[in-house]
């Protein structure tokens, strides 16, 4: 078993994602990230889903996805080379005696405070999972008060074939 990424093309109308979304539920596959928003045509969202599983489970979910009317395509892009990001905000416990130490690891990892408050800073972090995960352990040690992380979007590079 291992992690696979589809993206899903589908009519935007309303009630599309929970019929997707149903289809993992009832036959028990846990989905491990979502991540869903309209394209550049605005009749037509992309929903980006990692999904554990084998061939065989991909190869079942992938036919039963194709059933649902407003589903266009079904692409699983997880041999592909592709570009993965994801969006988290960490909301820290950040003092005056810290807040240097915390600014340098901002640095290093590229990320950006975005809100400042007298005990707290909150830290947006774009980027693939590995770099989310490193933050998010480097900022630990001060105090994680809060955190929230989208689901995963993925693109295959190069030319449209």
């Amino acid at each position: 078993m291992r992690k696979h990424t589809l993206t899903v093309t589908v009519e935007n109308r309303p009630g599309v994602l929970t019929r997707v979304t149903t289809l993992f539920r009832r036959r028990g596959y846990n989905i491990e990230s979502l991540a869903v928003g309209e394209t550049e045509n605005p009749s037509i969202s992309r929903i980006t889903i990692m999904v554990m599983g084998d061939g065989k489970i991909l190869e079942q979910v992938t036919k039963q996805l194709y059933k649902l009317v407003e589903v266009i395509k079904i692409v699983d892009i997880t041999e592909e080379r592709s570009v993965t990001r994801e969006l988290v905000l960490i909301k820290i416990r950040a003092d005056n005696n810290v807040r240097a130490d915390i600014v340098q690891i901002v640095d290093i990892f590229r990320a950006r405070i975005v809100d400042i408050g007298k005990n707290s800073l909150i830290i947006e972090v774009t980027g693939d999972s590995g770099k989310i995960d490193a933050i998010v352990e480097s900022l630990k040690p001060f105090g994680v008060l809060e955190l929230v992380r989208t689901g995963v979007i993925a693109m295959v590079r190069g030319e449209i074939k």
